[in-house]
């Protein structure tokens, strides 16, 4: 494929920017989309509004060379990237708005043979959603090659798993699929793999659901040990010595956009059938509660103990360690919740500056106001700590 396509990119956000800015090294005109007018300004001044090492070098050489331009709205291009949220409404009900959304604003700027990508993590039967859209639109999309290629990079590593991980492509026919391998094959030193729409989308929920299945295990068992006074992290040190176990560390739950909402789009299409994964899904959101209510417990006998109430400092908000996603967080979640109980907390989030829901405290300077400490997240600024609590939940001091 001739390098010099011209390529837009609908939502610039964790996964839209980062393809975005790597496109534009390898010599594509890119053209980004997003619909808020910051993050465009941003952007268009070779910055960044994001936390993702090596983001934004990739994105500063891409502007400067004049080949990453962002707008709020689309262009004429060869290929189309739609990499917008995917959330779900009340109940768990997938929403797809934003997909929906951005097909119609490229509907006035597609061509023939025209290659559409929807990269956002989608229900089963979302990329035929796209093609509906399209046609809904007056456009004929027999002459566009339209597929699924669902991102699979971990927040921290993007900018080199974009190219070196595997990447599953699945068109709406087979023409689209071989169109769309070829284009990914321009910058991907994986390998990619072809195969229909339908099973590419389900490959991303199952890969997802597969991890959030295994989490659930681990944040069980951790339930269990302090239910019988063993150390999990102890517990699971020694349970993966076995040579066929490998159980993963528990947390205070699952967040990010993916692990935490995908699942539910499976259990949304299967129904009964998803018993599993609805059950991992449950125990990961009870886990989160579950952190709740011992950090309530400690403050309560922390109060009846001492005649007042204690400081509650909250390590971390992110949904992961070392980034300042807070997406679907278990943390921001449990910040939040013990605040509207009326808590005194203390906010640490070392990856954000300022929040407007909290007043972000240095975490040197909450230890030194707390009465009660609880670990949410394990940033490394927290591995170096020498303190105790019984209220790490993310196993950061289990050194």
């Amino acid at each position: 494929m001739n390098q010099r396509k011209k390529i837009c990119v609908l939502g610039l956000g964790y996964i839209g920017l980062p393809t975005a800015a790597l496109l534009a090294n390898r010599g594509y005109e890119v053209h980004g989309v997003d619909v808020v007018e910051s993050t465009v300004n941003t952007i268009n001044r070779g910055e960044i509004h994001i936390v993702e090492p090596e983001l934004d070098t990739f994105v500063k050489s891409a502007v400067n060379c004049g080949n990453l331009k962002a707008s709020l709205t689309p262009d004429v291009a060869d290929v189309f990237i739609i990499a917008v949220p995917t959330p779900f409404h009340e109940g768990y009900v997938p929403n797809t708005d934003y997909i929906v959304s951005a097909t119609k604003a490229i509907a006035a700027y597609v061509k023939d043979n025209d290659i559409v990508i929807l990269e956002s993590t989608s229900p089963v039967g979302t990329t035929e959603l796209v093609e509906k859209t399209l046609k809904d639109e007056n456009i004929d999309t027999s002459k566009l090659y339209i597929s699924h290629c669902p991102e699979r990079v971990l927040p921290g590593h993007i900018m080199r798993e974009l190219i070196e991980n595997d990447r599953i492509v699945g068109g709406l026919t087979k023409e689209s699929t071989i169109k769309t391998v070829e284009f990914y094959k321009t910058f991907v030193s994986g390998e990619v793999l072809s195969t229909d729409a339908r099973t590419a989308e389900m490959a991303k929920l199952t890969e997802n659901s597969f991890r959030d299945t295994n989490i659930a295990f681990a944040n069980e068992l951790s339930m269990l040990c302090d239910k019988f006074d063993i150390n999990v992290w102890e517990l699971i040190s020694l349970a993966n010595r076995h040579p066929r176990v490998n159980i993963l560390q528990p947390g205070a739950g699952v967040g990010g956009h993916c692990i935490a909402v995908d699942p539910w789009f499976i259990v949304h299409a299967g129904g009964e059938t998803a018993k599993m994964i609805k059950t991992a899904r449950e125990v990961n959101t009870y886990k989160t509660e579950w952190a709740i209510e011992k950090i309530k417990n400690s403050a309560l006998s922390y109060e009846s103990k001492h005649g007042k109430k204690a400081k509650v400092a909250c390590m971390g908000l992110a949904f992961k360690p070392d980034i300042d996603d807070l997406r679907e967080s278990p943390a921001l979640y449990i910040a939040r919740r013990l605040k509207a109980d009326g808590l005194d907390i203390l906010a640490v989030e070392p990856n954000i500056k300022t929040y407007d829901e909290f007043e972000i405290v240095d975490y040197k300077e909450a230890l030194e106001q707390a009465n009660i400490v609880t670990f949410l997240v394990a940033h490394k600024e927290f591995k170096k700590l020498d303190i105790e609590t019984d209220l790490d939940f993310c196993g950061v001091l289990n050194k």
